[in-house]
């Protein structure tokens, strides 16, 4: 059968042969992308032939999944991997802003093999863009996986600028329409969530409004703080102290 907005039903097998697909395809991915994770030394050929498998997978992945929809899985193939190069270059940023930001942290090479903050931040960029390009089901696949490797939840539909920094990251949660600015550091525990939920006639949760807050550029916000609701902005430069609750917003600087 089909499901809303033209989203497939899947029984359980094939759930679980999505999942699988899926965590092996990010896994490959992110290897090939930073060899580092991956000690086996590759030719260039050898590179050249994972990168077509690569894209071969994720074909198979996407084309079940847009059963019935009225789109070309080969094109949004082609431009998911387009975008692979400036994913790079943007996690290569992120990477050297851990390593400047931490005392602990001293090689990019360690940040990518150790931390669960970049990992969490490279997947959600992974998924992000799956979500841009309307692919159903697997930007959240692909976002769960990271979760259950890190116990960072990044909704793939939430936007967030370049050099962006978490540190420990454990039960960090970003909801699906935050909007994060340039050089932002989270650390463990912060939640910038919905504050409430609006209700349709039936009682059932509005979908596609704007329900999580707006974190400006150059703000750090500490252990445990919470952040909630769609009007709430933070400014620029902003510090938010460990434990804080927020649900208004906070000017500029403070």
């Amino acid at each position: 059968g089909e499901q809303a907005h033209g989203h497939k039903a899947f029984d359980p097998i094939e759930r679980k042969a999505v999942q699988v697909a899926a965590r092996r395809f990010v896994d490959s991915l992110v290897n090939l992308l930073f060899p580092v994770r991956d000690r086996r030394g590759m030719s260039l050929k050898e590179m050249d032939l994972r990168w077509e498998n690569l894209q071969q997978d994720f074909l198979h992945i996407i084309t079940p999944l847009c059963s019935g929809m009225d789109c070309c899985c080969e094109r949004l193939t082609a431009r998911f991997f387009a975008e692979i190069p400036l994913i790079y270059a943007g996690l290569m940023k992120d990477a050297n802003l851990y390593k400047s930001c931490d005392p602990a942290a001293y090689c990019t090479e360690e940040v990518i093999l150790c931390y669960p903050g970049f990992y969490a931040v490279m997947v959600y960029r992974l998924s992000h863009v799956m979500h841009r390009l309307d692919i159903p089901v697997l930007p959240r696949v692909v976002s769960e996986y990271a979760h259950s490797q890190t116990g960072i939840d990044i909704h793939p539909g939430a936007t967030i600028g370049p050099r962006f920094y978490i540190d420990h990251g454990t039960g960090i949660v970003i909801g699906e329409t935050t909007v994060i600015g340039r050089n932002v550091k989270l650390y463990q525990g912060v939640t910038l969530g919905a504050k409430s939920f609006e209700l349709d006639e039936h009682g059932n949760p509005v979908k596609g409004i704007k329900r999580h807050p707006d974190i400006g550029n150059h703000v750090v916000v500490y252990a445990g703080a919470t952040i909630l609701g769609g009007m709430t902005h933070i400014g620029d430069n902003c510090v938010i102290g460990g434990n804080v609750w927020l649900t208004h917003s906070i000017e500029a600087g403070r």
